[in-house]
């Protein structure tokens, strides 16, 4: 993972917004996969992920657990990559934890 000093602005700020949801939760899943990926989005991937970020804490938290499908009006590409990612066995857990 890359530190937050040797990223950009842009991709700093999205780390910040995506770690500090305001639900452990979804700081774990939405920060984690953000933080894993922030390095390697494209300009677009980065629109993307903002897009993402609009939308409220329970309803993500929900979605990328499986505890409800994902609308179809919010339904976007990175919305499904963040799913998949997000329901693998110990996705969420906080790094070093035990699992």
């Amino acid at each position: 993972m890359p530190e937050p000093q040797d990223i950009d602005p842009r991709r700093r700020r999205l780390v910040f917004r995506a770690l500090h949801r305001g639900t452990k939760e979804a700081d774990l899943m939405i920060g984690g996969f953000v933080q894993r990926n922030i390095a390697s989005f494209t300009e677009a991937e980065l629109d993307e992920i903002e897009a993402v970020l609009e939308h409220w804490d329970v309803d993500l938290a929900d979605w990328l657990s499986g505890r409800r499908p994902i609308p179809p009006e919010a339904d976007t590409p990175m919305l499904r990559r963040m799913a998949a990612e997000c329901g693998r066995t110990g996705a969420g857990v906080p790094p070093g934890a035990a699992r």
